[in-house]
This record gives structure tokens, sequence and C-alpha cells, in this order.
């Protein structure tokens, strides 16, 4: 939520907007939603989609989340992002803070893959297996 004077009915952002709406930003701006909306407004929205979110909600597969959480794995600090196609599933996320040490070893046999650009400030880390020669 937006940090502003009043708490009772905050006023969120587009992006919040979008995120609260599990909608991109650019469908909400392209659909009319203001920069700046009373939280109050987005539930109603939410709870009563106007008929172009409404459709948007009818034709979603799920197959790809609009919005995924990166969170730390060494100091929990975590963003909301909108997941790119070529992210891989991460066994950890990291903070450009942190150091590859800081994390658990992988496995006897694995062997670790590092992702930059991940979010605003984060490296993505995958742990896969070696494959074995037939």
């Amino acid at each position: 939520m937006a940090n502003n004077s009043s708490t009772s009915n905050p006023s969120l952002n587009r992006r919040q907007i979008a995120q609260a709406l599990n909608i991109p930003p650019e469908m909400a701006a392209r659909n009319g939603i203001p920069s700046r909306m009373k939280a109050a407004d987005v539930h109603e929205l939410d709870a009563n989609p106007p008929a172009w979110l409404a459709q948007s909600r009818a034709n979603s597969t799920g197959k790809r989340p609009i919005w995924v959480e990166l969170r730390c794995f060494v100091c929990d600090f975590h963003e909301t992002a909108r997941p790119k196609k070529w992210w891989p599933e991460f066994t950890f996320v990291l903070c450009d803070f942190h150091h590859n040490h800081e994390l658990p070893s992988p496995a006897p046999g694995w062997r670790r893959s590092e992702f930059d650009g991940v979010g605003s400030r984060f490296r993505g880390i995958v742990d896969s297996q070696d494959q074995q020669d037939p």
C-alpha cells in the first residue's frame, strides 16, 4: 500500500492497482485506470469488474502468472515483479547485496547456474542435476 497520510482509505498507484487486480500495468492504463485510486475503489472494481476486466479474467489460462513475488533467500527482502519469459524456475533468489557463498551448497552431482537481471535487484539461482552419459 502507498505510504500517505490517509491510512483509513489509502491511495494506490497504477502499479499497485494492477497488482491488486492481477493484470499488467499496460492493461490498466489502456482501459482508463487512473494513475491513483483509493483502495476502497479498487476493491469495488475487483468485486464488480467492468466488461474488459471480466473478459480478461475469463480468457486467463493461469499457465503463466501475471505477477510473482521475489524474496531474497538471505535477508528476506522482497518485491513483486512481472515474470519474464526467459526466467526458469529458480531454486534460490538472491539480492545483489549478497554473495553466492551465503547459499547452501548444491547437492553432489548438481551444478549451479546464475541469472542476472531478475527484478530490480535480484539474481536467480538454479540448481540442476548433471546429465549422466549413457
